[in-house]
């Protein structure tokens, strides 16, 4: 069975950091791409960040010198940085693991940026 367990988000001040990570099991972690997606109330889910196994990374220009995404094979997790959080990075942040035609998601962690 298959589980993407994201954790890290809180509420935070603008300005602030957090990490978020996500714990991969029941999939051979090492050969798939991971990204970060995130939805805010009332919009559509977006990418935020993704890792490709070779460790090629791409990230969405809102976030771009602020995220960092990394992955760790040896504990199957996959990591976000974030820093200098401002107010419209508000949203529940997905863990996506994919592999061709074959993706997964966990259910998500709520970070708040709000003063």
């Amino acid at each position: 069975q298959v589980q993407l367990v994201e954790a890290g988000g809180a509420m935070v001040q603008p300005g602030g950091s957090l990490r978020l990570s996500c714990a991969a099991s029941g999939i051979i972690f090492r050969i798939f791409g991971m990204g970060w997606y995130r939805q805010a109330p009332g919009k559509q889910r977006e990418l935020v960040a993704t890792i490709t196994s070779g460790r090629t990374t791409h990230y969405a220009d809102s976030v771009k010198d602020r995220f960092t995404i990394s992955r760790d094979n040896a504990k199957n997790t996959v990591y976000l940085q974030m820093n200098s959080l401002k107010p419209e990075d508000t949203a529940v942040y997905y863990c996506n693991a994919v592999l061709g035609r074959t993706d997964y998601w966990g259910k998500g962690t709520l970070v708040t940026v709000s003063s």
